[in-house]
């Protein structure tokens, strides 16, 4: 039986369509998604709040949404 990590635990990576001033700032787990195929996505200011698991899809969806409104 495989237990889920402790996503606080993981490496976390700073979004490229994070504003630069440090005000809108997310962040997302690139080796949890490799390992399992979801996608963790957390508000880089509060690291310790809630997270965002997202699918292949709902994680594209959102770098397109960040693209265009970025």
């Amino acid at each position: 039986m495989s237990s889920t990590p402790d996503p606080r635990t993981m490496q976390w990576v700073k979004s490229t369509y994070s504003g630069g001033d440090g005000g809108q700032c997310i962040e997302w787990c690139p080796d949890h998604a490799h390992a399992t195929g979801e996608f963790l996505v957390r508000d880089s200011k509060t690291p310790d709040g809630p997270h965002l698991t997202l699918t292949n899809e709902g994680f594209t969806g959102l770098v397109e949404f960040a693209k265009l409104h970025g």
